[in-house]
């Protein structure tokens, strides 16, 4: 390929939808000694045109090559780019808030492009970048870092705009020969006061900055929400004006991320009209409905079968012979296969609503919205490979305390998890230790058994060892006690196991009425009664799988005691 060809292509196909053939032409013949010199055509042209800037600047990145893995752009991109535009070159506003799924390249498209843009064009002097964690800081100045360091196209253009012997350059901060600055820091750091010379920052981007944990409880999500209305949006700087004339533009806000909850940072700035709003789904239909009604209904039926050896193999084979006419249109048609998304909705609906439709509008729903059952009989016919129980006492036996819940589950060799007795009972110390010793006794293939260390610190732990001390029926079984504190947020925990038995990866005793029930009800601590039966089952979900590697357990060897 004759690069040079190429990017004359680039440049005379934006030129003329910028200026139109005729002046495309012209310009091409004035400047034909000088186009993608320093301070030549392109520059020019890509001072005006943020989308024509990515696309012969950092072409490496978006444009696809034999030699790359650049993915064809889809219109959300040009979009982004038109409102930074909007933004920088005409200032029509000075907050944006752009509300997209997951995986569609927001960070690369906003946070990389524009940050990258603004500065070799000095049209920023001062930016920050806020991530969630710091190691995304970290990434995005490294990736800015190499574009001015590596990049020829822009080397060509603009001169060495790095110099670490004179500037500060660091894993955290640029700063450019021309005078500007980039900082990115972690959502956990201030940006109170923060300058650079006389500057305060002259656009701010936030890329993701909350999580899981800042949604959690009503606190958490006021916490964020008032560290960027009271913190981040009081450190940029009001537009100045002399003699009824703008000289210099407000700071610029971008924010950038998804709704994770219908009160959190990103859901609440929707509703201030201070911002330019864009708000995106991956796919523009219910997905409860869509992936419920004709082939994908298939396709389910076969995704959740526990009979077939690979159910999800079999689940695509299904799609690839319907492919034609499984096909639906997505935000991103070169990113996001039919397949694969279909997948990660039967595996998580409430993630997926969140990260790829932006919907908080059903929190509050149930979470597992079908569960796969069989008789106890159908059950004890699998052959199970490793069995454990898994119990969490309960402080209390009153009408309104917590029930204490146990769950004997196996993992069978179809990969399915079988939950063989499910129970929530109200249960003091002593009937909680007993009723351990009774399943033991039901089910003799158990090898491992989980209590949550929190409420007796291990004290039920020891009065269970003494009592099967006291029994010859354990003379001849080994088991291994795992019991630790448990400080992961619930909701967190139990959110890992709603693909599994939305799936029905996880199948329970159909005679377990009481324990699926609670299975069923739970929609959320904030919106539950309970969440013992789903807390234990999610509990076994994580032991089931790695009781053989990762636990530090304390092992005992019943023939010892005799």
């Amino acid at each position: 390929m004759d690069e040079n060809k190429e990017n004359r292509k680039l440049l005379y196909k934006h030129l003329t939808k910028h200026y139109g053939q005729e002046k495309a032409k012209e310009l091409i013949l004035k400047h034909k000694d000088n186009l993608f010199t320093f301070r030549g055509l392109a520059w020019s042209l890509g001072k005006r045109s943020l989308e024509f800037f990515c696309s012969f600047y950092l072409q490496d990145t978006f444009l696809p090559k034999p030699d790359n893995a650049a993915r064809k752009l889809a219109p959300i991109h040009y979009e982004l780019w038109e409102n930074a535009e909007a933004m920088f070159l005409y200032d029509k506003f000075d907050k944006f808030e752009a509300v997209v799924p997951r995986g569609t390249a927001k960070t690369t498209v906003m946070d990389f492009a524009v940050s990258v843009w603004l500065h070799c064009y000095e049209i920023s002097h001062y930016t920050i970048v806020i991530g969630k964690v710091e190691q995304d800081s970290v990434d995005f100045i490294s990736n800015a870092r190499q574009a001015f360091e590596e990049n020829e196209y822009i080397k060509k253009g603009f001169g060495s705009l790095l110099d670490p012997k004179k500037y500060t350059v660091n894993k955290l901060e640029l700063e450019l020969t021309n005078g500007t600055k980039i900082q990115a820091i972690s959502s956990t750091s201030s940006i109170r006061g923060k300058k650079f010379g006389d500057h305060r920052p002259s656009c701010i981007i936030s890329d993701d900055m909350q999580g899981q944990s800042d949604i959690i409880t009503p606190e958490a999500r006021d916490k964020k929400y008032n560290t960027w209305s009271q913190d981040t949006e009081y450190s940029g700087d009001k537009a100045v004006y002399r003699d009824g004339k703008k000289i210099r533009m407000a700071t610029k806000f971008i924010v950038l991320g998804t709704i994770l909850h219908r009160n959190c940072l990103v859901s609440r700035l929707l509703l201030n009209k201070d911002y330019k709003h864009m708000l995106k789904r991956v796919v523009e239909f219910d997905p409860d409905e869509y992936f419920d009604t004709g082939l994908w209904s298939e396709f389910s039926k076969l995704y959740k079968n526990d009979k077939l050896p690979d159910a999800a193999a079999y689940a695509r084979e299904f799609y690839y012979q319907h492919e034609a006419e499984m096909q639906y249109d997505t935000i991103w048609p070169d990113k996001f296969d039919c397949c694969d998304l279909a997948i990660d909705y039967f595996k998580n609906p409430v993630a997926f609503k969140q990260e790829m439709m932006n919907d908080a509008s059903k929190i509050g729903e149930k979470w597992f919205k079908s569960v796969a059952t069989q008789s106890p009989t159908e059950i004890e016919n699998h052959h199970f490979l490793k069995t454990m129980l898994t119990a969490d006492p309960a402080s209390s036996v009153n009408t309104k305390a917590d029930y204490s819940a146990f769950c004997v589950g196996s993992i069978a060799d179809n990969d399915f998890r079988y939950i063989r007795k499910g129970i929530i009972d109200k249960l003091g110390f002593d009937d909680f230790c007993k009723k351990v010793v009774e399943l033991l006794k039901l089910y003799p293939d158990t090898t491992h058994v989980d209590i949550e260390k929190n409420l007796y610190m291990g004290a039920d732990v020891l009065k269970i060892r003494e009592l099967i001390y006291a029994d010859p029926e354990f003379r001849s079984r080994d088991l291994t006690f795992i019991n630790q504190m448990q400080r992961k947020s619930k909701d967190e925990k139990i959110s890992t196991i709603i693909g599994s038995v939305n799936n029905g990866q996880i199948i329970f005793n159909s005679e377990d009425k009481d324990f699926i029930e609670q299975i069923t009800d739970f929609a959320g601590q904030a919106y539950s009664v309970h969440d013992d039966a789903a807390d234990v089952v999610s509990q076994f979900e994580i032991d089931i799988k790695e009781i053989e590697t990762s636990y530090k357990v304390s092992f005992m060897d019943m023939r010892l005691l005799f």
